[in-house]
């Protein structure tokens, strides 16, 4: 793995005076060009954790490093630049059209218009909803998928060096979500983005993982590759979390042997 970008130094969080804590003492690298995945069920601190990397959660104690520079001392406006933000429920601006919402980065960043322009109609064309049919339409009269496609592009627009994605696709139909899984594949090998995402369904995190970080209660419990943890996980929780996509993938091909009879 090359030099770390993003660093997290015994990071905990407490949301009440450090009576609990919903992350404790969190060690955790990540590559540039790295695509990282936190997976666990609801409470397990993953959001919580990603959060702390773009400081919409101030740490309660431990450090945050981006490029070896505690985030802690950076000015926030300037952090939140380099950081693309992704959210289950997209976030639009309901009553910006989908081109004020994806220049919305860049306007803050006093690009000229010309700029503007050329950005938007890049990244909705790299989405696949091309600027001359979408642009002057309201959220209110897009899909969910088109929705999470205007997302990604607002996300990008500024140019990130880091990709923070919380759900993404967990409120998308199967169809649309498997689309834009591969289509995300797709863009981030493209855009050679550094990328760290959670997620509760751990099929989600093999397929688009480089490297899987497994929590349970604030902690890390198991990372490793997708292959590593497949061959053979240390944790029983992370075998437990496996053990839902080895038994669809079982019950597929048993369906299938069935029929064949």
């Amino acid at each position: 793995m090359s030099e770390a970008l993003i660093s997290m130094q015994r990071v905990s969080r407490s949301f009440d005076l450090g009576e609990t804590f919903a992350v404790l003492d969190v060690n955790l690298e990540v590559a540039s060009g790295e695509t990282l995945v936190i997976v666990g069920e609801s409470g397990s601190g993953k959001t919580t954790t990603i959060k702390m990397i773009n400081r919409l959660i101030e740490p309660s104690s431990g450090k945050v490093l981006l490029q070896g520079e505690d985030t802690a001392v950076m000015n926030l406006a300037e952090l939140r630049k380099k950081i693309g933000y992704v959210l289950q429920d997209v976030g639009l601006f309901p009553h910006w059209s989908v081109y004020d919402n994806v220049a919305t980065v860049p306007r803050l960043n006093r690009w000229a218009p010309s700029e503007v322009e050329q950005r938007v109609e890049e990244l909705l064309t790299m989405v696949g909803l091309p600027l001359g049919e979408f642009r002057d339409r309201l959220p209110a009269g897009l899909s969910g998928g088109q929705k999470q496609r205007v997302g990604f592009a607002r996300a990008l627009a500024g140019r990130p060096a880091i990709l923070l994605m919380d759900e993404p696709f967990g409120a998308l139909d199967p169809i649309t979500r498997d689309v834009l899984q591969r289509e995300f594949v797709k863009l981030r090998r493209e855009l050679t983005l550094t990328v760290v995402m959670v997620t509760h369904d751990m099929m989600e995190a093999l397929l688009l993982a480089d490297r899987v970080v497994v929590m349970r209660e604030g902690a890390i419990v198991e990372q490793g590759s997708p292959s590593a943890l497949l061959r053979g996980c240390k944790s029983d929780y992370t075998s437990m979390l496996l053990g839902t996509p080895r038994r669809q993938a079982q019950a597929v091909e048993e369906l299938g042997v069935r029929r064949d009879r």
